[in-house]
């Protein structure tokens, strides 16, 4: 474990290689234009410090790829398998920058979803629920199992505010492994995109265009020559099913769109005012956008 200092604040990582490779969340790193910062300060369990280098980040995922100045570091073990629902889970990390912190609790849930918001404009998905606290500064850090191998990085939690009672978020280590993996290799990690941009319907919104239904996600904006309008999807068109599975909202289109590799082709259901429609589009690359 380690803590990584920038000048947006402190978070933490996790020795990814004994070659000062260091994972943690993306947000920890950049600033709040989605900039990495160019370097970072790394503090180590030993007390030593060292600066580090930003090698990539990947927003739709929130993980980041670090190299810090120094070598012979214990790479920490980590389990591509999902951990089982009341199985321990110790979050480690440097909440409110107390370093070397220790917080226990259960595995929540599994396979959770958060939308779309300000700090995620792409939403964040397939997440791993826990009852260990999570701070500001735990960002980025180590949960663990009882074998003390990695399950995740330490995503977000709900504040009390909200009136959530110890809910917090974890980015699973097969995430984690496979987009590292990717940006190790060649500086970016590529997912699948559909080309658009897409709202959840209100009422109110709803109400202002007419629109017949509120469940399912409103195409607002169609990139010119992506895979969506290659398809022949428009604005306005109101997207309810993707590869045969029900879509209500924006996150649910985004989860079903996650699972899918890039050239693969889906058909998608929507509905166009009162006709309902069926396209078949080939995913693109975030790579390509």
């Amino acid at each position: 474990m380690v803590t990584i200092e920038t000048s947006g604040g402190i978070g933490s990582g996790v020795v990814y290689r004994s070659d000062g490779t260091i994972v943690t969340d993306a947000h920890v790193v950049e600033d709040q234009q989605k900039k990495p910062f160019k370097s970072v300060r790394i503090r180590f369990a030993d007390g030593s410090q060292a600066s580090a280098i930003v090698l990539g980040v990947d927003d739709p995922t929130d993980v980041a790829v670090l190299k810090a100045d120094r070598g012979n570091l214990p790479a920490a073990k980590f389990s591509t398998a999902l951990p089982e629902v009341g199985q321990l889970a110790v979050v480690i990390g440097s909440p409110l920058g107390l370093e070397q912190t220790v917080t226990a609790g259960i595995i929540s849930a599994l396979h959770r979803n958060m939308p779309p918001s300000e700090g995620s404009p792409q939403g964040l998905i397939d997440l791993i629920q826990t009852d260990a606290p999570i701070s500001p500064g735990n960002s980025g850090g180590a949960v663990v199992n009882s074998r003390s191998e990695i399950i995740g990085l330490s995503e977000a939690y709900l504040p009390p505010s909200s009136g959530a009672v110890s809910i917090g978020f974890v980015t699973p280590a097969a995430t984690v492994i496979d987009v590292a993996d990717q940006i190790l290799k060649s500086g970016v990690a590529t997912h699948p995109v559909l080309g658009i941009v897409p709202t959840d319907i209100s009422p109110e919104v709803a109400n202002r265009f007419g629109l017949p239904t509120t469940s399912g996600a409103l195409v607002i904006e169609v990139a010119p020559g992506g895979p969506a309008a290659k398809a022949g999807l428009q604005p306005g068109d109101i997207i309810t099913q993707f590869d045969g599975q029900k879509i209500t909202s924006v996150t649910d289109l985004l989860a079903a769109v996650r699972k899918k590799e890039p050239g693969q082709q889906s058909d998608i259901g929507l509905q166009r005012g009162q006709d309902t429609k069926s396209v078949k589009v080939t995913l693109g690359s975030t790579a390509k956008e």
